[in-house]
């Protein structure tokens, strides 16, 4: 791996070693645009003297609101080139949280890309200079494709210094308004190669981009693409994500708990289990079956497959394992660049969130808090320095929120989140993480939100999958039930859950219930349903339909 001191030096590198290498590869329609090294440096230059025309101030902020596309790439360049900060939006947001983070950023121009309401979402962008990206259905402003062919390259590209702010990451939030985590040059940086010591890519691989890349996972998948000179691909859309990440078969793929469970329900639907079991015991066929299953879901070539950003059911690793794809759960924060905990192919124990990364270190407050300190914190929570402040101790150790607890391996398990505890009305504080992921073993639960507050014992709070409502009333309470008889008695009696209610709503991005990386935000499911609690416990029924 070579040394690079910034992302935009690394692009630049293997823009003049390997020019008509193919760097992005865009679906579009059913066909797939390919752009090399050399294009994008040009379309990156051009965008960004038309930034540089628009004579912001120094360092100013630059929104990106777009799914992932070839065009975020190239205009998170056109920014670095420009010499400005990058202030990416989550593309799922409504026109109220983009004004907020707009506004908070004090952003002074905005690129638009790919999305699927833009419609709905533009009365949150303030009057600001806009440039649109044509090819994706807008045709706002400063077009793009207009600035491509009329606009002069960019001479004097700026260059990045490792203490120059890179980026401000606004933190999805499962709870309250979302935070702006300042990260300089260097942290992004040292979080990439802290990642490519874990699993080495060698120089040219193929990466999917898919997970939102205003998340920072997803952000250091793009620089590390950067320092791989590798070759990134894009999903067109929903329906098509399943053909494209097969056609692509990445080196590295990188997935959320609720990904991995749609994947497993999608092959049982069309090999049910006990048919998979049986066949997974045939000898010959065990092995071509695995590899069919691996290539199906575009992992044959995966030397690193890895689960983060939401604890994973031990039940749903050891599934993927019966057939042949190995997960490595792992473990960081928006706050710490992910640079925290990992299993690895040389130590790797299911059920923990793996070993602290090398100059990594940690330490548990008397609660159990997690606290973490590395050589790429955050530069702080932007305008805000008094919730900066309380998120360190006198040490300048980050204080996580998780609490987790380590064996004498090493391993670390996380347990739950200080925020997420309640207190039912016999005064036992519950920690729900636990009993929700042992809930989730049923593949008949999509999600699943455990709570209590004010009454004796907790309740699971669910929505179906594809394959509970598939099922009949009877077949899926009978299910429902021998779960309750499995998970309750492993916990102690004030934990225990008394009832299981079957949710109407969805929980998604639109209602913000989930989110961007399809995380359930707790406080607003309990904001709308804790009224309940009391009359859904008083029920004789143990599984209610709401």
């Amino acid at each position: 791996m070579k040394d690079f001191n910034s992302p935009l030096e690394a692009f630049l590198y293997w823009e003049k070693k390997t020019p008509k290498g193919v760097f992005l590869k865009q679906p579009l329609h059913g066909k797939i645009i390919n752009y090399t090294f050399s294009e994008v440096g040009k379309e990156s230059r051009k965008i960004a003297k038309a930034i540089k025309n628009y004579n912001l101030p120094e360092r100013s902020h630059i929104a990106l609101l777009s799914k992932n596309c070839a065009h975020w790439y190239m205009a998170d360049l056109a920014i670095m080139m420009s010499g400005h900060v990058s202030i990416p939006i989550y593309p799922t947001l409504n026109a109220a949280s983009i004004r907020q983070i707009i506004n908070h950023s004090e952003t002074k121009a905005i690129i638009i890309g790919k999305l699927d309401d833009f419609e709905s979402q533009q009365s949150g962008i303030p009057d600001i200079p806009k440039i649109c990206v044509g090819l994706y259905g807008e045709h706002q402003d400063n077009l793009w494709e207009d600035i491509v062919s009329k606009e002069q390259e960019i001479t004097n590209i700026y260059k990045q210094k490792p203490e120059d702010l890179y980026t401000i990451i606004y933190t999805s939030g499962t709870t309250g308004e979302p935070k702006g985590v300042m990260h300089s040059v260097n942290n992004i940086m040292l979080s990439v190669k802290a990642l490519l010591t874990v699993s080495p890519l060698e120089d040219h691989s193929q990466l999917f981009s898919y997970l939102p890349i205003a998340h920072v996972a997803e952000r250091l998948i793009e620089n590390m693409s950067f320092v791989n000179g590798a070759t990134v691909s894009f999903p067109e859309s929903l329906e098509s994500f399943a053909y494209d990440l097969e056609q692509t078969q990445p080196h590295l793929f990188f997935a959320v708990p609720r990904i991995w469970s749609k994947f497993q329900e999608k092959i049982i639907e069309k090999i049910p289990q006990k048919k998979l079991d049986l066949l997974l015991k045939i000898p010959i066929i065990n092995g071509i079956l695995k590899k069919k299953l691996q290539k199906k879901l575009g992992l044959a070539n995966a030397a690193f497959i890895v689960s983060g950003a939401a604890p994973i059911a031990s039940s749903l690793v050891n599934w993927y394992e019966s057939i042949g794809i190995t997960i490595f759960q792992i473990y960081g924060m928006t706050e710490d660049c992910c640079i925290s905990h990992t299993n690895a192919p040389a130590a790797n124990k299911v059920g923990t969130v793996g070993k602290a990364l090398p100059n990594v270190k940690i330490k548990l407050s008397p609660q159990g808090e997690i606290c973490i300190k590395n050589n790429c914190l955050m530069k702080g929570y932007y305008k805000d320095p008094i919730i900066t402040a309380a998120a360190f101790d006198e040490e300048g150790y980050f204080k996580t929120g998780d609490i987790g607890e380590y064996d004498h391996d090493g391993f670390l398990t996380l347990t739950g989140r200080v925020k997420d505890q309640f207190k039912t009305d016999k005064g036992k504080y519950i920690s729900p993480a636990p009993l929700e992921l042992e809930m989730s073993k049923n593949t008949d639960i999509e999600q699943i939100c455990i709570v209590g507050t004010g009454i004796p014992q907790p309740i699971a709070l669910v929505t179906l999958s594809e394959l509970g409502k598939a099922k009949t009333k009877e077949l899926l309470v009978a299910g429902l039930l021998k779960t309750l008889e499995q998970v309750n008695p492993a916990f102690e009696k004030h934990e225990k859950i008394k009832k299981v209610v079957i949710m109407k709503e969805v929980w998604n991005v639109a209602n913000g219930l989930t989110t961007p990386t399809l995380k359930v935000k707790r406080s607003l499911i309990e904001k709308i349903h804790q009224e309940y609690y009391s009359s859904w416990f008083e029920k004789d029924e143990n599984i209610i339909f709401e």
